[in-house]
């Protein structure tokens, strides 16, 4: 009986420490983030060609500055995967070549496969 008791308190105190422990939360909202890349849109869809737009290479810099915890740039990186497997006419081609062409290393991949729970 004791022995019980013992292990039901034991499994409280864990459970208290996980839900007590602070979390960290990404600043990074999916809806603003998407909003910030419209620039972009004209040349993920094949509309502009060459090099993209200087909007679409600045909001790509200023979202690459507000991802600054893994937290962030990992849900930059959800974001971005969500946005390159649901968008209808996206080149994601084109999309994954934005950060290169504007000078702008992100740390991972913008692809439909890439997995953002390694993205430090």
């Amino acid at each position: 009986m004791a022995a019980k008791l013992a292990v039901k308190v034991a499994c409280m105190v864990v459970v208290c420490m996980v839900v007590a422990a602070p979390s960290a939360e990404a600043a990074i909202v999916c809806g603003a983030l998407v909003g910030k890349l419209t620039p972009c849109l004209s040349y993920v869809q094949g509309k502009a060609k060459g090099q993209p737009p200087a909007a679409c290479c600045g909001a790509i810099k200023s979202v690459n500055s507000a991802a600054s915890s893994t937290a962030d740039r990992q849900a930059a990186c959800k974001c971005l995967k969500q946005m390159a497997g649901n968008y209808p006419g996206m080149n994601i081609g084109a999309a994954a070549s934005i950060p290169g062409k504007c000078g702008v290393n992100i740390g991972y991949p913008i692809s439909t496969s890439v997995d953002c729970n390694k993205v430090h």
